[in-house]
């Protein structure tokens, strides 16, 4: 620049007034949870800038509305746990037909510790209650026994199944008056003005709009019959991921939440249902799905096996086909809307008394939502009502 005339060097006067206060986020720290969905921790101050020095200031002088959280969701990667069980206990009885039962817990595989049930909840688990004999009681012949009523709750079984409910014909006499059972809601699922949240599709395909909703927390169902399974690719985001929005993917056998890249997924239910669950705060936010259904690439029933879709129906004992393993239980699952509950009542019983068969039949009925397991034994009449909008049932004899 020597070529060229230097000008004279200046100083002007800046605004030296403080800038407003402000609130300042440090970087989050670690997850903590090594999978899966856990929350990492964000150091959220209220500072201001004076002659190029920050100050750290009072939280009560930065606006409230507009500070940060100091939790935010964070995923690591997706966590495998899996279903351990304790020893089978003795039988329950000294002489004659009993139960055995056992206890079920959910390790994580990476500590072989024990975590909460909710994270292996959608992953097939063996049975925890099971028929024992320990021989004929003394002066009781053979093929005789007690049928009486009991009730029983025991741990979760994954591979629940059949119940009972059956026609007035075959009542064989009983007297029922009707104030004998409670009575059923016969709740419809009629289309309603109030969006999507809470419904049921059934259709091999759609695009699912869960943006502009009135609703905080909004939860859709998707079925297909067994042997198909469900993709769900997200067209749309508007979630504010900062703010702790979150979308969360739960099937049988799978379970999956996030928030950043959405529009960048394909969730594969790899079942025949998924329930999708989408929490905002801020209004008119939410996400824009499209569901396909197509043919399962892994077998994940049996071929005994029932799906139902409410609003009502007949539950009937699935029957094995005859080269099929003994070992085998057949299921029944139930799946209604999510705005709705499952109401089982079963008007007569007969587990069978003849002399080729044992005595300890039952019957399970699982709450999904809860994971909770009644047994039903006997010749009891019984009416059960779930806390979600998913059961399974089954026979065991």
């Amino acid at each position: 620049c020597r070529p060229v005339p230097k000008p004279e060097s200046r100083v002007e006067v800046c605004d030296l007034s403080p800038c407003p206060p402000r609130w300042k986020v440090t970087p989050a720290g670690p997850c903590s949870s090594s999978c899966g969905l856990g929350l990492a921790v964000q150091l959220v101050t209220c500072v201001q800038i004076h002659q190029g020095k920050e100050i750290l200031l009072e939280e009560r002088l930065c606006p409230v509305a507009e500070k940060p959280l100091t939790s935010i969701p964070c995923v690591i990667r997706m966590c495998s746990y899996e279903w351990s069980f304790s020893e089978w206990t003795e039988c329950s009885a000294s002489c004659g037909n009993g139960i055995q039962t056992r206890q079920d817990f959910c390790l994580n595989p990476l500590t072989r510790k024990r975590v909460n049930p909710i994270f292996c909840r959608h992953f097939p688990k063996a049975i925890v209650v099971r028929g024992c004999s320990a021989g004929p009681c003394p002066g009781q012949a053979v093929g005789t026994g007690s049928h009486g009523a009991e009730l029983q709750t025991v741990s979760p079984a994954t591979c629940l199944t059949t119940a009972a409910t059956a026609k007035e014909a075959r009542y064989k006499g009983l007297d029922l008056s009707p104030s004998a059972v409670p009575a059923v809601p016969q709740e419809q699922m009629k289309e309603t003005s109030g969006g999507v949240c809470g419904k049921l599709f059934l259709n091999a395909t759609g695009v699912i709009n869960m943006t502009g909703l009135e609703n905080n927390d909004c939860a859709v169902a998707i079925g297909r019959p067994l042997g198909e399974e469900i993709t769900v690719s997200v067209l749309e985001s508007s979630l504010n991921c900062s703010a702790g929005e979150v979308v969360l993917f739960s099937g049988r056998m799978m379970w999956r939440t996030g928030c950043r890249k959405l529009p960048l997924s394909l969730i594969n239910s790899r079942t025949n249902t998924l329930i999708v669950k989408q929490r905002v705060l801020l209004p008119g936010n939410g996400i824009i799905l499209r569901y396909n259904s197509r043919n399962a690439t892994k077998k994940y029933y049996q071929d005994c096996d029932k799906q139902l879709f409410g609003p009502q129906g007949e539950i009937v004992n699935p029957v094995q086909s005859p080269g099929q393993r003994q070992e085998v239980v057949c299921r029944t699952f139930i799946n209604v809307a999510p705005r709705h509950r499952i109401a089982i009542r079963a008007l007569y019983i007969d587990l069978g008394n003849e002399g080729n068969r044992t005595h300890f039949n039952y019957i399970l009925v699982r709450d999904v939502s809860t994971m909770k397991t009644m047994v039903f034994h006997g010749k009891q009449q019984f009416f059960w009502q779930s806390t979600g909008s998913q059961a399974e049932i089954e026979f065991h004899e």
